[in-house]
Parts: structure tokens; sequence; C-alpha cells
């Protein structure tokens, strides 16, 4: 078992921090809800001694807490609890409750040691095994939407747009990278920085976008691929914590208000080898070198069986229209924001792949992983991705992503390429939970339909 963390370093920290009275320790399942505990200032050497007992349908929930018996993992076996320690280097103090609290995350383990399969940290884990094989080192970075949304909802229990401080009015007008809309939460926004600046989130620019009241914050890059995905499942928790003091709600809901844009989760990757040099790097050639052309080909060939990992509930294709800037095809480009694949403008040696297609509600070590698979499966057999598209995206080539949950399930189901990186077992665990959550929602009777179908006259 890598048991990292030990009882010194829980003790060294409290020392440090005489004031502590609890601890969150917690995990993130596959809907990336955070699962967990919360421990006493006296109870957290025995989390880094022994760990937490926890049982591993924690991380098969489905997005309402509700668990299928995956792969007979709940029912049919007992429920058995797993070994859960801590995640070195994530005990760190809570700038934003009441009560002096800490917190720490947590993988978790059989009990013979041996990784957890429903484990999605230890999944992107597994990926990335087979880049550190080849002496390859992915280096990766996160960009989270987000609405600032009216704690209160509409008589029809939809979301509202938060009314401004500063106005007095309700958030109505699209000013993308407006500097005024900023200032109408430069508290919210400021104690957002210091709380990351306090944990260790590398947090960079604040950005209004392409809505009312939508907003976006960038993590910087880290060559630590599953840290770069630490940092953005707590970055979503700090941002979510923080509004609530501020009297607003942040939701990283797909697409919450119709007609609006939808909020995504953008992955920046470039790949290092063994001497450090960046495998993208073109020289000159604004589309990078044959390799990056590679990844982009292997991303490409993955992405339809991949998108019940990027868009895993029925709003999330309510994201994916044209005209959104939210991808329906798997198309790339340089500098081009209407691609699925987009190769950023800058020098060559920072030359990379945003990855612009998951909405901001999927899970982030799942949506590495997948774009990792696609990535090494490209690079592996040399995957020719098609020429780069120039101007408008949506108009140059069909929408042939799944756009539809279902349809999107299934091809996760039948996917020849990724249960080879993700695990056959892991396929069974998430398609079962996520099909289970689907029919399920499809069950519930909307007012819409009351409004169009119940007259019988």
């Amino acid at each position: 078992m890598d048991n990292r963390v030990h009882t010194d370093d829980a003790e060294a920290f409290l020392a440090r921090h005489p004031n502590i009275e609890t601890i969150d320790a917690f995990l993130s399942d596959l809907c990336g809800v955070l699962r967990g505990k919360r421990l006493r200032r006296h109870e957290l050497g025995k989390l880094f001694g022994e760990g937490l007992q926890l049982p591993g349908t924690t991380f098969l929930n489905d997005v309402t807490g509700y668990s299928e018996d995956p792969g007979g993992r709940g029912f049919t076996d007992g429920d058995p609890d797993h070994v859960t320690l801590p995640i070195p280097g994530t005990l760190v103090p809570v700038p934003w409750t009441k009560r002096p609290t800490a917190q720490v995350m947590l993988r978790q383990f059989e009990q013979d040691g041996t990784p957890f399969v429903g484990d999605p940290r230890h999944v992107m884990a597994g990926v990335l095994d087979r880049f550190s094989a080849e002496g390859l080192r992915p280096v990766c970075a996160v960009e989270l939407e987000f609405y600032l949304i009216d704690p209160r909802r509409a008589d029809s229990g939809a979301p509202q747009m938060p009314v401004s401080a500063r106005t007095g009015r309700r958030e109505d007008g699209i000013q993308v990278y407006g500097m005024a809309e900023l200032d109408d939460y430069d508290d919210l926004f400021a104690d957002i920085v210091a709380a990351c600046d306090i944990q260790g989130i590398p947090a960079g620019t604040v950005s209004a976008e392409f809505a009312p009241s939508q907003y976006e914050i960038n993590l910087r890059h880290c060559d630590d691929a599953l840290e770069a995905a630490d940092h953005g499942v707590l970055l979503q928790r700090v941002i979510k914590s923080v509004a609530r003091n501020h009297g607003v709600e942040a939701t990283f809901m797909s697409r919450p208000f119709p007609g609006q844009s939808g909020n995504g989760l953008h992955l920046h990757i470039s790949v290092l080898d063994r001497d450090g040099r960046n495998i993208f790097d073109g020289g000159d050639n604004p589309e990078g070198s044959d390799r990056l052309r590679h990844a982009v080909g292997g991303m490409a060939a993955t992405m339809t069986e991949s998108m019940a990992n990027f868009a895993p509930n029925a709003n999330a294709y309510r994201r994916l229209a044209p005209g959104a800037y939210a991808p329906n095809a798997p198309t790339w480009g340089v500098n081009n924001r209407t691609v699925s694949m987009r190769i950023p403008a800058g020098g060559s040696e920072n030359r990379r792949i945003e990855h612009r297609v998951a909405g901001a509600d999927a899970n982030i070590y799942l949506s590495f992983a997948a774009v990792l698979a696609g990535i090494h499966h490209g690079l592996s057999n040399e995957l020719d991705p098609g020429p780069a598209i120039t101007g408008n995206a949506y108009e140059q080539a069909g929408a042939t992503l799944p756009n539809q949950w279902r349809e999107a399930l299934d091809g996760f189901a039948a996917a020849a390429v990724l249960p080879h990186y993700l695990g056959t077992e892991y396929q069974t665990l998430y398609h079962t939970a996520k099909t289970g959550e689907l029919e399920r929602f499809y069950e519930a009777v909307s007012p819409l339909e009351y409004e169009w179908y119940l007259r019988t006259d």
C-alpha cells in the first residue's frame, strides 16, 4: 500500500494550527460529489496512521446519492469497507468557516492494499502509468466556468440571476471580459483568491464570461497531472463555499439558463519527455509537432466513446448546441474557440492542447482520464486528425458527437479503446450507475409535460 502519509504529518500540522477543532475528510465520487466525514481534532492522527474504513459504494452513487448495486458492489457483496487514506499534501486550513476547520482529500484501497477500482482518482492514475512507462509526463491545467445565482429560486423552481449589490438590479447583460462585472463581486473574488493561496491552489486569471453573472477562473499548469486534477476539485469547493458567505450560490451545472452560455471544464495538456522537452513543440509551426497531431487524432478517435464522461447528465447535452462555444464534433484548430480541441496561441515551447468538450459538472478525474487515454492512443498509433479547421467549425463540420444522454452511455458501453485505459470493471460500474440515474430521471414528469400534454380536449 502506498501510504506515504504518516501520523507525524498530522501532529506537525496540528502544532502549526493549535486552534483547529474539526477536519473535513472527503473524496470525489463518480459524479464529482464530495463525500466523507467530519473528524474531531484528536482523530486526525488515527486518520493519518490507519485511515478510515468507508464502503466502496461511497464512490459509486449517482448524483442523487442512490446506488444501483453496480457490478455487484453494494447489496450483493455486503457493501464492505475499504481502507481510505489521506492524499499527501492536501491537509490544509479552511478559511471560510466560523469554526476553525481543516480539510484533507482521501483515496481508497482494497483491504490488501491494492487501489480500489471504483476510485476515479485511481482510474486517472492508471492512465498516467501508461505515460510514465514510456518516459512521458503530462503537464495539465484546469479552467472552470460557473454562474453566480440568487439563493432564492423563482416560483417555478428555476434559478435566478443574482441581484447586483452595486446596481440593485438582477444581472441581465452579456459583457464578456467586462471589468464592471468583476467589480460587482470584487470582495467575493478577493476571498476566493485568498482562500486558494491559503490552500495552495494555484488560481490565476478571473474573467467575466459569455452570459450574465457567468465567470471563469483559471488554474496555473502543474507537471503532476493528478495534483492538477486535485486543484480543480478543490477550486470548486472554494468557489461554492466562499460564494455562500457572500449571500449568493455558485453552480457548475452545464446549462442552468435556457438561451444562455453553458459552463465548461476546459483541460489544458502538454506532454514532456524524459529530458523535460515538450513533445508538442513544433517550432515555427503554430499547429505544433507531428506528435501533437497524433495526440489530437487519438482524442478525436475516442471522443464519441468518452462523451458519457464529459457530459454525465441530461442537462449536459443542453450545453452542446451549435453557436454556444460548446463543441458538437471532434474538430481541432489553432487559436479557434469553435473547435473541440484548440491549440492556443503562444510560444512554441508552451504548445499545448485545450480540450473544450467537458461540462463543468463532469468528474474532473474521469474527464482527464478520458482525454489522456485519447492522447496516449493517438501517440501510440500515430493517428492523423485530418486538417485543422480555420473559421467557424460549426458551419464546416456536422454535429457528430452524441447529443443525448442515452446515446452517450450506449457509446461508452460499446467503447473499443477506453476500457483498455479506464478498465473494463470501471466501465461497468460507471455505466450501471449512470444508466440507473438516467432511468429515474426519465421516470419523472416535468411541469412542461403537464402544460403541453395534459389537456385531452
